[in-house]
Order: structure tokens, then C-alpha cells, then sequence
């Protein structure tokens, strides 16, 4: 399950760094192919609410089969795509499958392990959830430099295809706890988290004009109506009120949104900074984050098993504190007389923080929860991370841009820059970097009002 849960977070990522080629492979603007990005969150973030339920409903098994086969061959749909688009078209189906995909991974775990047991699962979850952030932008600038932009998703098809002949040898057939399906629910969250994370998503690109705020107030009244249909629903809610009544499954739905606000954009000014100041290429930008997947993925399973028998709680508050302070010193190597390289440094000690935050928090949100909830429960915490890093992109591109325009005027985001731009433009990534730094410290402080549990060895 893990290896189509790696998938699927890895294309959340790896366009980015491919946007150049794309652009010129396909003869298409760059507001195009930015969409080619937009489309696939979109369409992975709205349907998160329903899809967890789906697995409840019909089984994890048959959910995750569908969401990775489906996944798996409109990735090869996008490599063969010849205009704009048919690759945006392509991606959407991709964002739907990776929808269905992540909650019967969390879904899975909460009703095959006992708690006791579940830390260790949640440890192999968090490093593949760790690994995969970094993974995306390398293995991008990798591809794209080695045989062209089309291999970033060609090479989801093997791995695709292996994936679904593990998962249907591997994944247990579990009961059917949902028998009823709350359809008014799903078209009520479903048009409310399009018009929310549409309006969030697209409102840099239209000015912030009134067209997005329309959009995001109707998110946010057919939101409200979702949940009032849920509160008379009773235990047949899509998303069963009941949840949010466990402190920790609430503290740790947003503290797990800073996570997906920080992890989304921490790197993204860093990589413009040192591709354009810097003149890296993408392959060797993304080389200086590599440490941070390869200590996460290593460090994740252990620190695992010790929350099987200890508080998960000090392990997430130090993580989220740590990847803070990490994202911090990046923000102050972002300056043209300091070397580059010393992100590797940096990256080391993001890597350990990532270790000590995805798992634990992972294991605190999912500690409390009745099995047959296993599916809402996974749905409501995915969705809160998709949801910040929906919001995360939002925000650090109107940072970004306020930025470039106080330090040095518009326009200056691409391209070699002359040696007297270099100092005012590091600043404005520099302070970009920042922003997340601040809301990932937000996480660290709500993480200290979780509540502690008698006992892990129950």
C-alpha cells in the first residue's frame, strides 16, 4: 500500500521543477502548464472527504485497487498527451485516483493494528510520507534531464502496475462497516471543497478579485450546510461528528495542516533561489534536499516502534519544533555569500524532524478511533493536510510576490540575474522561507495541547 501511497505524494510534487519543459515540449503557455499542477490538486483535495467513507463502504481493498489502477494508467495518458489540454485532463483523473488511493491507506492500518501495535505502521507510513516530499522534485529534475518531461509520469506505470499485483495478493479483505451512503453529504462537501480549495488555490492568478472571494464564501456556505446535514445524520454521517468530540484526533487534524501548509512551500523559494541567483540546474538543486528523505526514511520506522510503548506526544512536539528551526536556516543560508552546499546540513536535521513528526502525529489522530470510523477518520485527517497545502501555495505565492515587488519590482523571477539583483532578490526568497517557518512553529505550540494517555502499553 505504501508504494501507491508514495506515488501519489510524489506527483503532488514532481511537476514543478518540469514546468520549463513542459511548456516548451507542448508549444503551451506557462499559465497552462501551470495548470497541468493545479488541476491534479484539485481533483485530488475535493473528493478526500468521500473517499475514505467509499472504503468504509465497499471495503479499503477494493477502493485502493481502483484508485491505483486508475492512477496508474492516466499516468501513462499524460506521457503520451500532445497538447495542454489532454495533460490537464489526464492529471485530473490522475488527482482522483491518488484521492481514492490515500485514505485506505491510513483506513487499513487503524483496523489491522492494535494501537499498541499501530505505532510501528504509522512509523513506515510517516517515512513514506517523508521521503516522497522530497523525492517528487529530484526524481524530476532527474527525469526531465535524462529522457524528457513525459518520464515523469511514464514511470509511474511499472511501478503501477507491480503495486497492483502486490495489493491484490497483499490486502487483507476487511468487514464492510458502512452500510448506508450519505449522498446528499457528498454532493454538499463535494461542491464545498471545490468552490473553498478552487477559490484558494486560483485567487493569486485572479487578483483576488471578487470572483474568488464569491467562491470561497459559497465554499464556505455549502461547508456549513455539509455539516449541519451531518449533525442529524447520527453514525451514517459521511463525516460522523462524533470525531471531533476525541481532542487529540481534533488538535492533531490542524496541526497536521501546518505540516502540508510548511512541507508544500518551504522549498519552493529556495529551489527559484538557487536555480536563478545560483544558476543550479534542476537535477543539482534538488540534490541539496536529498539527505532530508534518506534520514527520514531511515529514522521513521524506529522512532515507530518507540511510540508503541511511549507518548508519541514529546516525539511530534520536537519534530515540529525542529522542522521549523530547519526551515529558518535555510531562510538564512538564502544569500549570495553564503555557499549553497550548506543546505546539506540543514537538510540532515529536517530529515530527523521529519521522522519525529508525520508517524507521531499520524499515531496521536488515530489512537482513540473506533475501527468502523477508520475511514472518515483518515478522510477528515488527509483532507486538513491537503487543505494547508492548498492554502500554503496560496499564501506563498502572494509572499512571494509581495516580496519580489518591495526588494526589486515585478518580473525579475526567471532567468541569470545580474550580480547587483542577487542581494535584493535572496532577501525576498529569504523572507518567503520565512513564512512557513512561522506557521510550522504554530504546529509545534498546538502540538503541546495534546492530551496525554494513561497508558501506550494498553
Amino acid at each position: 500500500m505504501m508504494l501507491g501511497f508514495f506515488m501519489i505524494l510524489v506527483d503532488s510534487t514532481i511537476v514543478s521543477v518540469s514546468i520549463p519543459a513542459i511548456a516548451e515540449g507542448l508549444n503551451a503557455s506557462y499559465n497552462e502548464v501551470l495548470w497541468v499542477n493545479s488541476a491534479y490538486l484539485l481533483a485530488y483535495a475535493v473528493p478526500l472527504l468521500i473517499t475514505g467513507r467509499l472504503g468504509d463502504r465497499f471495503g479499503p481493498r477494493s477502493i485502493y485497487l481502483i484508485g491505483l489502477a486508475l492512477f496508474t494508467f492516466s499516468s501513462l495518458a499524460c506521457g503520451l498527451a500532445t497538447t495542454s489540454g489532454a495533460l490537464i485532463a489526464a492529471r485530473v483523473f490522475q488527482g482522483l485516483g491518488g484521492a481514492l488511493v490515500t485514505p485506505q491507506t491510513m483506513s487499513v492500518m487503524i483496523r489491522t493494528f492494535s494501537p499498541k501495535e499501530r505505532g510501528s505502521a504509522m512509523g513506515v507510513w510517516g517515512a513514506t510520507a517523508g521521503l516522497a516530499t522530497v523525492t517528487g522534485p529530484l526524481l524530476g529534475g532527474l527525469l526531465v534531464d535524462a529522457a524528457g518531461w513525459p518520464w515523469i509520469f511514464y514511470v509511474n506505470v511499472p511501478l503501477g502496475i507491480v503495486g497492483l499485483i502486490l495489493a491484490w495478493i497483499n490486502i487483507p479483505r476487511l468487514e464492510q462497516t458502512n452500510r448506508h451512503f450519505d449522498w446528499p453529504g457528498v454532493v454538499l462537501s463535494a461542491a464545498g471543497m471545490f468552490f473553498l480549495v478552487f477559490g484558494i488555490q486560483e485567487g493569486q492568478h485572479f487578483g483576488w478579485d471578487w470572483h474568488v472571494w464569491a467562491f470561497i464564501a459559497a465554499g464556505l456556505v455549502a461547508m456549513a450546510a455539509f455539516f449541519r446535514w451531518q449533525a442529524r445524520q447520527g453514525d451514517n454521517a459521511l463525516v460522523p461528528l462524533g470525531l471531533f468530540g476525541d481532542r487529540n484526533f481534533s488538535l492533531a487534524g490542524l496541526t497536521i495542516s501546518t505540516v502540508g501548509f510548511a512541507v508544500s512551500t518551504f522549498a519552493i523559494p529556495w529551489m527559484i533561489y538557487v536555480q536563478t541567483a545560483e544558476e543550479y540546474s534542476p537535477t543539482r538543486a534538488a540534490l541539496l534536499i536529498l539527505p532530508s528523505g534518506i534520514v527520514s526514511g531511515v529514522l521513521s520506522p524506529y522512532v515507530g516502534k518507540l511510540t508503541n510503548s511511549h507518548d508519541p506526544k514529546p516525539f511530534a512536539i520536537a519534530g515540529l519544533a525542529l522542522a521549523s528551526a530547519s526551515i529558518g536556516a535555510s531562510a538564512l543560508i538564502t544569500d549570495p555569500g553564503i555557499d549553497p552546499r550548506w543546505m546539506y546540513l540543514v537538510s540532515v536535521f529536517y530529515g530527523v524532524a521529519n521522522a519525529m513528526m508525520w508517524g507521531p502525529l499520524s499515531m496521536i489522530a488515530t489512537r482513540n478511533l473506533d475501527r468502523s470510523l477508520a475511514g472518515a477518520g483518515s478522510s477528515v485527517y488527509n483532507t486538513t493536510r491537503q487543505i494547508g497545502a492548498v492554502i500554503g501555495s496560496a499564501a506563498m505565492a502572494a509572499m512571494m510576490s509581495s516580496q519580489l515587488e518591495r526588494h526589486l519590482g515585478a518580473g525579475q523571477m526567471t532567468g541569470p540575474l545580474p550580480a547587483p539583483l542577487q542581494e535584493p532578490f535572496a532577501q525576498a526568497m529569504s523572507n518567503s522561507i520565512l513564512l512557513p517557518c512561522v506557521v510550522l512553529a504554530l504546529g509545534a505550540l498546538a502540538a503541546c495541547f495534546f492530551a496525554k494517555t494513561k497508558s501506550w502499553n494498553d
